[in-house]
């Protein structure tokens, strides 16, 4: 039986899809750790943020915001009022152990590599779920070291993806259900859907998945514009 998987027409249906699939993950008692990836450049996050928490929040889950810094947290409180009283600095956070704040579900915005320690504190006094949104906490810097590898095998490898959405070069990348990754190519009307993946493919898997046709490199680079200004839109 072949899967009917498209993907979102703009930010909006992605946010949609988005929000399904977290309500699905977070109803997994034994994991407690997901991440919400939208990679586009230049996305700003605070908006898609704030009404992301407001839909979780009117699902039933008492939601807690992680801002990067005090500077990001004030911005979000100002912007959001209703929401303000559940606005933190993550390092606020972290030197938190008051449970009626722990036992909520952690919504953390853009994490960054910086950031690694601070989250990682965090997440072993929490004891209610938590979402990284565009969270990037794994350092290239690294490298492939020991502390690298020690990252790899711990606190990195304990989360799941709820959620991602990702243009590619020749095509696009989503996953919607645990566990389950769909692959497009883009055509010159629109994106082909290829298949389904029980896990995240490498960037060999993709190419190989996406070399039947090939594209002019102002086509492939163009196809990414389109596909990031149709979410934009």
């Amino acid at each position: 039986m072949s899967l009917s998987v498209t993907l979102p027409a703009d930010l909006v249906q992605a946010e949609a899809m988005t929000l399904a699939s977290l309500k699905q993950a977070l109803s997994d008692r034994q994991q407690r750790r997901w991440t919400v990836t939208w990679r586009f450049e230049g996305l700003r996050l605070l908006k898609p943020a704030l009404r992301l928490a407001t839909a979780l929040e009117t699902a039933g889950h008492d939601v807690v915001l992680g801002w990067p810094d005090a500077g990001s947290t004030a911005l979000a409180q100002r912007e959001s009022p209703e929401l303000a009283a559940h606005c933190f600095a993550l390092k606020d956070l972290m030197l938190s152990s008051d449970p009626e704040i722990t036992g909520r579900m952690l919504l953390a915005i853009g994490p960054q590599p910086s950031d690694y320690e601070m989250v990682e504190q965090i997440c072993n006094s929490w004891q209610g779920a938590v979402v990284l949104l565009n969270g990037k906490l794994e350092d290239a810097g690294v490298g492939i070291g020991s502390v690298a590898r020690g990252r790899r095998k711990g606190f990195l490898s304990i989360w799941r993806s709820a959620f991602h959405l990702e243009p590619l070069a020749e095509g696009a990348l989503l996953q919607t259900e645990k566990e389950m990754w769909h692959l497009f190519k883009a055509d010159p009307d629109g994106y082909r859907f290829l298949g389904t993946m029980p896990s995240k493919p490498d960037a060999e898997a993709i190419g190989m998945a996406l070399n039947g046709d090939r594209d002019s490199l102002g086509r492939q680079l163009g196809a990414v514009d389109r596909f990031i200004e149709d979410l934009r839109g």
